[in-house]
């Protein structure tokens, strides 16, 4: 297996540089990771500095409270700018609310917005339920997403084995699973893996890899 293009190569850090950025572009070309997956005010400046590769952008991170219209807006704006990936955060709250028709209209309408690009739908799976968990799984697969996606990173908990495998059973196999948020080693990565997850998003990346 070449664990490399799993691997969503990831800085999300508030106080990442463009210096910092610009060395995950490298790390990123240099191990053949699948993409790099940064906050979306960095995608034009990684777009204007290495025009190949994939960018993953994250929408609405990391609380997801903001209004739809601001997710859809900053959406679009990182697609125009280069990105070809989506990773938006669901409004939590909402979902705790029971308020469905938000949540699936939200994601629905983040979908529209990026046409054929790729949406990954966070739930922050830490902060769920089982049974919420699931709904939002299902939530996403109605919505039309691309994948559902276990983590921010800046909770409270991030990706397990447990959680890969009854995501991946929620969406029916339909879409994929996406795995982030506290995976620092190859072993935890396979294990992901092995339990569903079709992609991974590390910002220890170089470390999985070289293990």
């Amino acid at each position: 297996m070449k664990i490399n293009q799993y691997i969503d190569h990831t800085n999300l850090k508030a106080d990442a540089t463009f210096d910092q950025i610009k060395k995950l572009v490298d790390e990123a070309v240099e191990n053949d990771f699948y993409s790099v997956c940064v906050n979306s005010s960095y995608v034009k400046f990684i777009r204007d500095y290495n025009k190949d590769i994939k960018i993953a952008a994250v929408v609405g991170f990391p609380l997801g409270a903001m209004t739809k219209d601001a997710k859809v807006f900053e959406a679009k704006e990182a697609i125009r700018d280069g990105a070809s990936e989506i990773d938006m955060v669901i409004n939590i709250g909402r979902l705790k609310s029971e308020d469905y028709f938000y949540v699936e209209d939200e994601i629905r309408a983040i979908k529209e917005a990026i046409g054929e690009n790729i949406l990954k739908v966070i739930i922050e799976t830490c902060l769920l339920t089982e049974d919420e968990k699931i709904k939002a799984c299902k939530l996403a697969l109605n919505a039309g997403a691309d994948f559902v996606k276990t983590s921010t990173g800046f909770s409270t908990g991030g990706a397990t084995v447990a959680e890969i495998k009854l995501m991946r059973e929620a969406v029916e196999g339909k879409i994929k699973v996406k795995a982030s948020g506290g995976i620092h080693t190859r072993e935890e990565a396979l294990a992901l893996i092995e339990a569903g997850a079709d992609r991974i998003g590390a910002s220890k990346s170089i470390d999985i890899c070289k293990e």
